[in-house]
């Protein structure tokens, strides 16, 4: 799969994992946005279903098992070089709940930690991509119109 300069967009899951109150995010370690803070999440796998893909993704990035909730939003993410396209996923947000794993950067996520809403609304440390604050934002208000949903860990 070429991801830099690709032939097609590629498929991607990102998740809103909401838990105390608090999302989970990673650093990203690889292109796209290298260095930024973002939601775990990454590629499906042929044949991999898309909730199938998050879990997966969560798991090896952060070493949490999550359950998926539901679909947040649906996007484009398209970054250009000039007049090519260097970059475009086509990719589905999930809120999440944590159900069991500890914490722990792996894969390609360079750091892993928890946030309080101050940190993504805000001009905290955190450099977080406006169409990912809108996300993040939209996935806390739905956790917490839900039942059950990022109230408590575990």
């Amino acid at each position: 799969m070429q991801r830099e300069f690709p032939w097609s967009p590629l498929v991607g899951v990102g998740a809103v994992v909401v838990d105390r109150g608090r999302v989970l995010l990673v650093r990203r370690g690889t292109e796209p946005l290298r260095g930024q803070w973002s939601l775990p999440g990454g590629m499906v796998e042929i044949g991999e279903a898309l909730t199938a893909a998050l879990v997966r993704e969560v798991g090896e990035e952060t070493g949490l098992m999550v359950d998926v909730v539901e679909l947040i939003e649906l996007l484009d993410r398209i970054h250009r070089d000039g007049d090519r396209v260097r970059f475009h996923y086509v990719i589905a947000d999930y809120l999440c709940r944590v159900v069991g794993g500890a914490l722990q950067a792996s894969s390609d996520a360079e750091e892993v930690r928890w946030v309080e809403r101050s940190e993504w609304n805000s001009h905290s440390a955190l450099v977080l991509d406006p169409v990912t604050v809108r996300v993040i934002e939209a996935g806390w208000q739905r956790a917490h119109s839900l039942e059950g949903v990022g109230k408590e860990s575990r």
